[in-house]
Parts: structure tokens; C-alpha cells; sequence
């Protein structure tokens, strides 16, 4: 019901960001060390390669900080049984890339394009183990667009997914 409720307000843009300078970086970091050890438990792996010189953003850092959580765990989610994934930041013209890559089930163009639609979930044949409600890419994508950014996806039936987020620099560009 929180959830929920927080997307509604979301939503009708009934909240304010807390805009101060973050290191995408840091965030980074940060979340893949919360995020490893579920990921070794499954006998995963996962790659970080923090590449961007100019990580310091203007952005909300919790809203951030959830951004990157949601992505790393739905690839750890989205996994087959040893999850693998990789984690970046790279420099672009105006702000930061972040990508997470995995090599999960993936999805089909059809899935792909309702992906960040509010309670949409990616059906997983057999498997009852991945929880949620289909709010967390809704969430990303609508956190994303108030810090001036884009995310989208690219994925392949049972190759895996690549969700790229991009943030400006400044919040007024």
C-alpha cells in the first residue's frame, strides 16, 4: 500500500527532490556492496567498473540510491540461477551513464515496451520466486525523468537485459 501510495504521489509530481551534489560513483559502490552478497549466495558474480571521472551529479541521493537498487535487483531477479552482472558509469556529453547489464532471461520486444508501465511484470514461466508488484521500473523511470534524465532497455529472450540510465550534470540543463 505504501508503494503504492508513494507512485501516486510520484505521479501527480506531489513531492519535491532533495537536490544536492552526489557522486554516481559512491552510490555505485555503495549498492553493489549491499547487493553482492545475495547475488555470491546464488553463486553469481557481479562487476563494477566506475568509469566515469566526473561522477558528482546534481540529484536527490536517496532517490538515486533506490535507482540503483531497483536495477540491481531485478537483474538479480531476472537471473537464471548463477546471476551475472556488470554494473558501470561512464561520462557522456552533459551528465553520467550508468548501465547494469546482466545475462538474465531477458524479454521480447513486446515486453520490453511496457516494462516501465505501472504493475507490469515480465512473466517467468515455472519460477513462483521473484517477488514484487511491477512498481519498481515504474518507479526508476519516473525518478529519472525528475532529475531531467532517460532511461530505456535493451534485451533479448534469454540472453539478458540492459537498462541505461542517463543524468545531467545540473539540474538546469
Amino acid at each position: 500500500v505504501e508503494r503504492v501510495l508513494q507512485m501516486a504521489r510520484i505521479d501527480k509530481r506531489d513531492f519535491q527532490l532533495n537536490i544536492t551534489e552526489v557522486n554516481i560513483n559512491d552510490i555505485v559502490f555503495k549498492a553493489s556492496e549491499n547487493s553482492r552478497l545475495k547475488i555470491t549466495q546464488r553463486e553469481g558474480s557481479l562487476k563494477t567498473e566506475l568509469a566515469a571521472e566526473r561522477p558528482v551529479i546534481e540529484g536527490d541521493l536517496t532517490h538515486l540510491s533506490n535507482i540503483v537498487y531497483n536495477l540491481l535487483d531485478n537483474a538479480e531477479k531476472y537471473s537464471k540461477e548463477n546471476p551475472d552482472i556488470l554494473i558501470s558509469t561512464m561520462n557522456v556529453k552533459n551528465g553520467v551513464q550508468l548501465e547494469v547489464k546482466d545475462k538474465g532471461i531477458g524479454m521480447s520486444k513486446e515486453q520490453t515496451k511496457h516494462i516501465f508501465d505501472k504493475f507490469y511484470r515480465v512473466h517467468t514461466g515455472n519460477r513462483h520466486d521473484v517477488k514484487g508488484f511491477g512498481l519498481g521500473l515504474s518507479y526508476v523511470k519516473a525518478l529519472v525523468n525528475a532529475h531531467n534524465g532517460n532511461v530505456k532497455v535493451q534485451s533479448e529472450l534469454d540472453k539478458g537485459s540492459t537498462f541505461t540510465v542517463f543524468l545531467p550534470f545540473r539540474q538546469d540543463e
